[in-house]
């Protein structure tokens, strides 16, 4: 829920700055008349006046501004008093931060003012504007109409009569009928209730009635402001966000003092829990909602332990359908991403820990000699997903450490072709099995087979395309270097004749020449037929048969290609083959109809 800190009296431990004090610099004498003989009705008459001395620097005989703030109920007879003769003066509270003000009493104890205004300011004193005007006349002296006349007019003289001449208040309520607020944290609350200074103007003295009886003292003597008690109730600032607050940048305060800091909730940070924090920017800051109860907390976002903090990022937020827009700060560990959830370049996925791990991303073990330098991504010096290196023409091995099958002498640059109908030597180039003088037959047929040549295109799907700068070629690109005989879908007849073990609906990922055989990554999008090895929608393996000693296959698989696919399995190693009988197309909506159609009804 949202909280509301308790309200307290914000000029407790905070002394009021005056224009003038009395006796500032020499003894002053001053009359006034006492509690007791002051009545109502003047014509009763009023008693004598007392007459006594001021002096700022004698503790008995001072009444400084603090007299106004302290404890009324310790002290109910120590006040502040200016400077005689003045008309103008001023008392100003000055706050070390935002606060929310309620209500303001004004205990005098000289008659109160004619005329006054009661002003706040948001900015530290540098600009100000008025709460509310106070006056004997409110259309003379100020051109407002009166609110005993006009309810909710900026101006009163409900505070403003002679009458008590001693002990008359002035109230203030900042949340009156006039003034309603449904949700205390709107920018409409705030507008009327923050503050980071009150200032009261005291603009023209009156005289107690009492004046007119024949007085024999000096007029000038009575010619003052004196209050007894400034009370200022009021709350620290917190958004809704907290319950309690804390001493900030000041010291020597004393107890009861209401403290400008907050103590935070709902994953708030901030004076006045005015932003989330550090690792809580998923979505946009608000206040509480005082209207509904609505805590309005601050989501955590998603770097897998990677990251302290996060920001929020408007464009992120709005490209994610308004539902998370943090960005995480400094991925540590090795990762990078919005989320720190992908490595770093030079290093990759460790599968086998949870993305949350510290260890989750291992550095690249790629043989120097044997992997390439000029990459696909130039910074990448294996894949990040899978630890693959990057290999120089005709090196093999997820590491790049030796010749690929077929070639031979490894150094700086790769490997050379072996001139042999089948292998040769890998260090000496010699042709094995004597087949030196036979005629090559083997011509390499299909698509060429990198070394994990793509890069993904978006991290939220296992989507992967051909990349432009692929090292050696594939045959959609380059279809002169690798012929296929493909296979063709023929009558009902011949395609029920094949017994196909499976058919799907893939798309190739990626490719792996394996030294010794081929593997193909796919992502299986639709199962239209399965035997004994059971195959679901997702990543998994296809080997082709059909591999020579340059590393082509057949049929052709070129990844970031959709193909419909049917072959033969091996249910004893659960693979799945394909071979030069297999069915290889790429995918055509049509295609898949017929297939399914033939499955279905055709083969018996």
């Amino acid at each position: 829920r949202s909280c509301n800190p308790p309200v307290g009296n914000l000029e407790t431990g905070r002394t009021p700055v005056t224009l003038t004090t009395c006796g500032q610099n020499s003894t002053e004498l001053y009359c006034f008349y006492p509690d007791q003989n002051l009545l109502h009705q003047v014509s009763h008459g009023c008693g004598q006046p007392r007459c006594t001395k001021c002096n700022a620097n004698q503790p008995d005989n001072s009444h400084l501004p603090a007299d106004m703030t302290d404890d009324f109920f310790a002290n109910p007879v120590s006040w502040w008093q200016s400077a005689q003769g003045v008309h103008r003066e001023e008392i100003r509270l000055d706050f070390e931060t935002e606060f929310y003000l309620t209500h303001v009493i004004a205990v005098f104890k000289s008659p109160r003012p004619a005329a006054m205004v009661l002003e706040r300011s948001q900015d530290y004193g540098q600009t100000w504007r008025p709460y509310k005007y106070f006056s004997v006349n409110c259309t003379a002296t100020f051109g407002l109409q009166d609110d005993l006349v006009e309810e909710g007019s900026m101006c009163t003289s409900r505070y403003s009569d002679a009458v008590p001449c001693t002990r008359g208040e002035v109230i203030y309520r900042a949340l009156s009928p006039a003034n309603k607020i449904e949700d205390p944290y709107s920018l409409e609350a705030q507008d009327l209730l923050k503050l980071t200074n009150l200032r009261l103007l005291l603009l023209k003295r009156q005289e107690c009635p009492c004046h007119g009886s024949g007085l024999v003292e000096k007029p000038q003597r009575f010619a003052h402001y004196a209050i007894y008690d400034l009370i200022i109730r009021g709350s620290c600032f917190c958004n809704g966000h907290a319950e309690e607050c804390e001493l900030a940048n000041r010291t020597g305060l004393t107890e009861n003092t209401v403290h400008g800091k907050c103590v935070c909730r709902h994953n708030t940070a901030g004076h006045h829990c005015e932003k989330c924090a550090p690792l809580y920017n998923d979505q946009p800051w608000k206040p509480g909602d005082g209207k509904t109860g609505a805590p309005n907390e601050c989501k955590k976002c998603r770097c897998h332990n990677h990251a302290d903090s996060c920001h929020f990022d408007l464009s992120v937020w709005l490209a994610s359908g308004k539902h998370s827009g943090g960005v995480c700060d400094n991925c540590k560990h090795n990762t990078e991403g919005h989320r720190c959830q992908r490595c770093k370049p030079g290093f990759y996925r460790d599968r086998g820990k949870p993305m949350s791990s510290p260890e989750v991303c291992k550095p690249c073990a790629c043989q120097p000699v044997g992997s390439a330098n000029a990459t696909f991504s130039r910074s990448w010096r294996c894949h990040p997903k899978t630890g693959f290196c990057y290999c120089k023409p005709g090196v093999a091995g997820p590491n790049c450490d030796r010749c690929l099958m077929g070639y031979w002498g490894f150094g700086e640059n790769g490997c050379r072709p072996c001139d042999c109908a089948r292998d040769c030597d890998q260090h000496t180039g010699n042709c094995f099995n004597g087949y030196d003088n036979e005629p090559f037959f083997n011509i390499p047929i299909g698509g060429r087979i990198p070394d994990l040549v793509q890069t993904p295109t978006n991290e939220s799907e296992e989507d992967w395309k051909w990349n432009d700068h692929e090292q050696g070629f594939s045959a959609l690109r380059h279809p002169e270097k690798c012929v296929c005989k493909e296979k063709v879908l023929g009558s009902v007849t011949d395609f029920c004749q094949m017994k196909y073990a499976y058919v799907i609906k893939a798309r190739i990922l990626s490719a792996h020449d394996k030294g010794t055989h081929a593997e193909v990554v796919v992502k299986v999008k639709k199962v239209l037929k399965s035997g004994k090895v059971k195959i679901a929608r997702s990543n998994r393996s296809i080997y082709p048969e059909s591999w020579t000693n340059r590393g082509c296959t057949c049929p052709i698989l070129n990844p970031g290609t959709d193909y419909l696919i049917a072959g033969q399995e091996d249910s004893r190693t659960s693979k799945l083959l394909v071979n030069m009988n297999s069915l290889v197309k790429p995918w055509k909506a049509y295609l898949g109809k017929q297939v399914s159609d033939i499955l279905r009804t055709g083969c018996k």
